[in-house]
């Protein structure tokens, strides 16, 4: 099952906090279109009011991951990462430390 580590949490949790999402609102990670030029899967982060039924969710520090089944399936062993610059977030997708 998909990780995430406190720094990706805290990245999570303030780019809700900004938003003007409701509250409960979630991070999704979803399949997006391949448009041939990028390797591998490629997986998209959106704002969500609540999950689909059939996502997963993943917990963090303080925040909730709703995870679409087929990029479940691609992340079943890896950890979301954050790294914070100024006020732009690059998330990541790592191998989960043994």
């Amino acid at each position: 099952m998909l990780t995430i580590t406190p720094e990706a949490s805290t990245a999570i949790r303030g780019i809700l906090d900004a938003s003007d999402a409701p509250d409960g609102a979630m991070f999704r990670i979803a399949p997006q279109g391949q448009d041939g030029t990028a390797p591998g899967p490629s997986l998209a982060v959106s704002i969500i009011d609540s999950p689909p039924p059939e996502d997963q969710i993943v917990e963090g520090d303080e925040v909730e991951v709703s995870v679409e089944p087929s990029a479940a399936a691609i992340l079943d062993d890896k950890q979301l990462d954050a790294t914070v610059i100024g006020d732009q977030v690059n998330f990541s997708i790592e191998e989960q430390a043994a």
